[in-house]
């Protein structure tokens, strides 16, 4: 048995670190506050909720979610879910963040423009486990009944989430019966209803529709490169604009080399401001914005993956690094 969730906490812009427009995010809550003994708190949470950095846009964005992976000294994996909706900055936090960083500062326009600025904010949940669906029905659930102000109460669907125990193992069997007794049914306590099905053996991946879509995506043939590729030990770089594209790639990739274990680098989604461990010599399995495509040209010895956009994708082989491959 364990915990579907370790941890929640609300990640919100922190006007007071902000340098020359760019910000950085600050724990505004966490849930628990104690770490688990047996599950630490991963530091450094903020950068992975906005990989591409924190920024004010002029316009509201529409809400997004992802999964990242973070990984400890231990080897072992946190799965951080990141629900990511914007919300209007005050006029008066936004002046005065303005101010400390000019000694004059108009307020006429000032105020016209904090009425057109949105900060991100993002609803985490950190897990050993990997359900990304349950995550984002978990989180989606929570983000409901802050803008909906329902009847339930907030502070009692995060417990419900913090002491939801399911088991780790014991998925489908063949049998109708045995089928019916591997489903955990769990609620948040909002009137809903989500069904947890594990898998057989807890050593098996959970992959979900991960490989079905690499191979959709990529084609046979470059699904194989990328895989003879991660057993020879390459590194490995996806690009893409959606970073649930990304982590499921990735976890596509590792799925397709069970019962082999992926021992190095594996960074499904990386920050921008952590590119430097592209530089590192050992073979690697990274995941990062298309944004940056730029910054990473440098990396010849690189297997390369794009995955932006499903009609046009291109992958280049490491031993055949003069070979581009595209389907349309």
């Amino acid at each position: 048995m364990a915990r579907l969730a370790d941890y929640f906490l609300v990640v919100t812009y922190d006007l007071d670190k902000r340098v020359e427009g760019e910000g950085q995010g600050r724990i505004l809550q966490r849930f628990p506050e104690k770490d688990w003994e047996d599950s630490p708190f991963p530091q450094g949470i903020e950068l992975f909720c906005q990989p591409s950095g924190w920024q004010l846009v002029p316009e509201r964005q529409p809400a997004s979610f992802f999964v990242a992976v973070l990984t400890d000294i231990n080897s072992d994996r946190n799965y951080c879910a990141c629900f990511t909706f914007w919300e209007g900055l005050d006029r008066l936090q936004l002046q005065k963040a303005e101010a400390s960083e000019v000694d004059e500062v108009d307020e006429e326009p000032a105020v016209v423009q904090s009425a057109q600025v949105f900060a991100p904010k993002s609803l985490v949940l950190v897990s050993r486990l990997d359900y990304t669906e349950v995550f984002r029905n978990c989180l989606g659930l929570i983000y409901t009944v802050h803008v909906d102000s329902l009847s339930v109460p907030l502070e009692t669907v995060v417990g419900n989430l913090l002491t939801c125990i399911i088991p780790i193992a014991g998925g489908s069997q063949p049998g109708q019966e045995e089928r019916e007794e591997s489903l955990r049914t769990i609620t948040l306590g909002a009137g809903d209803r989500q069904v947890i099905q594990t898998p057989i053996d807890d050593s098996l991946p959970v992959s979900g529709t991960s490989v079905a879509q690499l191979f959709r995506q990529l084609g046979i043939i470059n699904v194989l490169c990328l895989f003879c590729a991660a057993l020879t030990e390459h590194k490995i770089l996806f690009l893409s604009s959606s970073y649930q594209r990304l982590t499921d790639a990735c976890r596509g990739l590792l799925s397709i080399m069970f019962p082999l274990k992926y021992s190095f680098t594996y960074v499904p989604i990386l920050p921008g401001k952590l590119l430097e461990v592209l530089s590192t010599p050992t073979p690697f399995i990274i995941g990062v914005n298309s944004f940056f495509r730029s910054e990473t040209q440098e990396l010849v010895s690189c297997c390369y993956c794009n995955t932006t956009d499903v009609t046009i994708l291109l992958c280049v082989c490491v031993k055949q690094r003069a070979v581009i491959v595209q389907r349309f």
